[in-house]
Formats: C-alpha cells, structure tokens, sequence
C-alpha cells in the first residue's frame, strides 16, 4: 500500500522516485539533551547535521515522516539571492545589508551543492535558471535587474533575453522576455531530505519520527518539550516548523502564514519534445507563480495553483493541466501521473522569519517559497549560534517582518481576499 502523508494531499513523484526512504522510531520516554528541534524538515535536520558533527547532544523530533512537508515536496528550485530582490532589500536596508545578504544566500548556494556531495546524496541536480515575464510592460525591470546583478552585485551569471531567445530556450511563445541565471538550478528534494537526515544519524544526532510536540516551555534556564510519549529537556531549542507552527507556539504562528501549493508530473516528454531544451527551471512574474522544469528521466514538474486556505483541493490535475495548456498547448492530452501538494510558509515581506520567541528558543521558517537553498544554510547557522557565534544569524533575525493582520481568526481570510487579488492583478 503506498505510504500517503497526514498532512499533505496526493501522492508525490518525489515520492515514487526517492529509492529507499529509511523509518525512524517515534520517540519513546523522557531524555535530556543540549538542543532540541522540532521539525525534521531542511532547517531542522541540517541543524541536527551541523550540531552533532560539532559534539553537541541533539534531539529531533518530527510530527509525521521526513518530507511529508514543504521539505520533501517543493518546487526543487534553489534561486538566487533572497526571496525579496536584491534591489528591494537595498531600498529598505541600503546597500551594506542588501549585498551581505545576498552574499550570504549564494553561500547558501554552494554550501548545499558541497554538502550533497561531500556526503555522496545524488539529487539530481541540474544546472539553470528562467524567470520570464507574461506581460510586456514589465521587461525594463528585467533588463535593470540584470544589469543590477552584474555591475552592483557582483553576480555575471544572469543575462536578459529578448522574446525570441526567451521562446527558444522555453519551446513556447507565451512570454514576452525575461532572465536566465546560469549559477544556480534545480534538485530532487526528497532525496536530499532523505540523505540529511541519514548523515544527522551517522553524526550521533538521535531523530524521531511520528512524535508530535504538544506543549513548549521555559523555567530556569531550562527548555521543556512535552510529546504524548515522552519529554524533552534541553538547553535550547530550535522550532523548525514553519508553516505546520498549528498552535504549539504563538509568536511563530502569527508572523508565518501556510499557503497550500500544487504540483503534477507528467509522463516523459521524450528527447525530442521543444519543452526546455536546456534542462533550466522556471518561474513567471506572476504574483501566484506558476513554476516547472523538466526533470533528468524528462517528466515536467508544473506548480502553478496556490490556495489561500486551510481547505485541499481535490481536482489538482484539472488545474495543473490548463495552466500549463496555456503555456504549452501540445500538452494539453498528455497524461499526468501524480498530483500532490503541501503548505508553504510565507510572511508579509516575503523574507525569513527567525526570531528568539522565548528564552533559549528560536523559531525559524517563513523562507516564502524560497526555501530549498535558505533553509538548510539557516539550519547551519543555528548550529553556529549555539557554538557561540550568532553574527550572520542576526542578519535575518534583524529583518523587519510584521505579524499578519487579524490574528488568528481573521487573518486567513483576510489573506485569501488580498492574494486573489494580486491573482486578478495577474491576469491585466
């Protein structure tokens, strides 16, 4: 019987295609610790990985399987710089903040590339990047930004393309221009959730599946985690739980907002479809962005359907299958083998949100669809901390990153009626 997630709708084909996907026993009994992570998605299990290798005593505990979240069933693109654009930091922040910031996600960059390899996870990486404009009027930007990113940021590796290069290198007319970014690309993230945690095991790090915390606290310089079968007591703690925060901390839940995100996987497209040539993923300028790429073994990977909501869609396909009609509308009867999803989490101004919610604990996640790179190096930075350097934590820690409006009642749907409309604004 295939192995389907509590918490997340379909079947993925991260899933089909993982190889072995190791169990680990829940937690069973009272233990002490130096540190311990809730959550056994990028940030946790890379914290587990970074603090075990450094001699720290370490415990993890996950709710459910690893990569039942947003970590095993994303998108797979790793991107470039932050969520927010360089550009847009240095307008907040100026440009000292702005350029250490995106300096430190292209270490994120190669930090997961390094880490993948020196630990021997295949995950499938593929190297290229398109962002691609669907309307015409917002081209000049694309052109600046590239420019921007050569001259200012120290970054050659994204060059503008016009219209024709652009429908060359996608196999369809439908965007109007955009950039390509030859220093980063994309990965199996299942694959390399399942090769973290087995390197946070060898390292001596003690990981627990299906043990959900139920309750946090602090008293006397002591951090308490209660599971229904078994207590944690630790020095510190690291919540690593993102969008799946539910009630267990407060601070967390009401700066981080999950956003349920569809993908389906067709059958292969064969050596000689025009469907992205070059293997390169891709986003749109859309507000809800509609994102693909081509995998090695040549399936298409499109997500493109965001749910402002708590509610799971039943008919992924019928959606996934028009969105990327319009784009390519020769696929428009190709048969799609798995529809799945997940949540994500985003905040108000797209950037991460890390924070010391109580004493001894610090809470990260809201990495707003820009994870995959971001998460794993914040997962090392925490283990930096706790070894007593928290300077290049504190840059995320010190981004401005209001709670969303309405509390806890009011701000789903107050966030579903203003994400539907930038989703109309997408269609003017």
């Amino acid at each position: 019987m295939t192995y389907q997630s509590p918490i997340s709708p379909g079947y993925s084909w991260y899933e089909d295609t993982v190889g072995e996907r190791p169990e680990y026993a829940p937690l069973d009994g009272d233990v002490s610790t130096d540190v311990v992570i809730v959550g056994g998605g990028f940030t946790g299990l890379s914290a587990a990985v970074h603090l075990a290798k450094a001699g720290t005593n370490v415990v993890l505990i996950e709710a459910h399987r690893f990569g039942d979240g947003a970590s095993g069933r994303n998108g797979g693109q790793l991107g470039t710089g932050q969520r927010a654009g360089a550009e847009e930091l240095e307008a907040e922040y100026g440009f000292e903040r702005a350029k250490a910031l995106f300096d430190l996600a292209e270490e994120a960059k190669a930090h997961l590339l390094e880490f993948a390899s020196v630990n021997g996870i295949d995950i499938d990486f593929r190297p290229g990047h398109l962002n691609v404009s669907h309307r015409k009027r917002d081209l000049p930007e694309y052109l600046e930004h590239a420019e921007a990113m050569r001259t200012r940021f120290n970054y050659p590796h994204i060059t503008y393309m016009d219209a024709a290069e652009t429908a060359e290198r996608m196999g369809s007319t439908h965007y109007y221009g955009g950039v390509r970014d030859t220093g980063t690309g994309h990965i199996h993230p299942l694959k390399l959730v399942v090769g973290t945690a087995r390197v946070a095991a060898e390292a001596g790090a003690r990981l627990f599946e299906r043990t959900k915390a139920t309750g946090i606290a602090t008293n006397g310089g002591k951090v308490t985690v209660t599971t229904a079968t078994g207590t944690i007591t630790a020095q510190k703690c690291l919540l690593a739980i993102d969008a799946y925060a539910g009630d267990l901390e407060q601070e967390t839940a009401s700066h981080i907002m999950p956003i349920g995100s569809f993908i389906g996987a067709t059958v292969p497209l064969g050596d000689d479809s025009p469907v992205l040539p070059g293997g390169e993923s891709v986003s749109d300028s859309r507000f809800v962005v509609r994102y693909f790429r081509r995998v090695k073994t040549g399936e298409l990977l499109f997500g493109g359907r965001e749910i402002y909501g708590v509610k799971d869609p039943n008919d992924i396909h019928i959606h996934i299958r028009r969105q990327f009609s319009e784009i390519y509308p020769e696929l428009k009867d190709i048969r799609i083998t798995h529809g799945w999803g997940g949540y994500v989490g985003i905040t108000m101004p797209r950037k991460p949100f890390v924070r010391e919610v109580m004493p001894n604990v610090i809470s990260a996640g809201g990495y707003s669809g820009h994870g995959v790179m971001l998460s794993n190096f914040v997962g090392k930075l925490y283990a930096e901390t706790v070894a007593g350097n928290r300077d290049r934590l504190k840059l995320f820690e010190e981004l401005k990153i209001p709670a969303f409006p309405g509390g806890t009642r009011f701000r789903a749907p107050l966030l579903f009626l203003a994400l539907n409309w930038y989703a109309l604004r997408d269609r003017i």
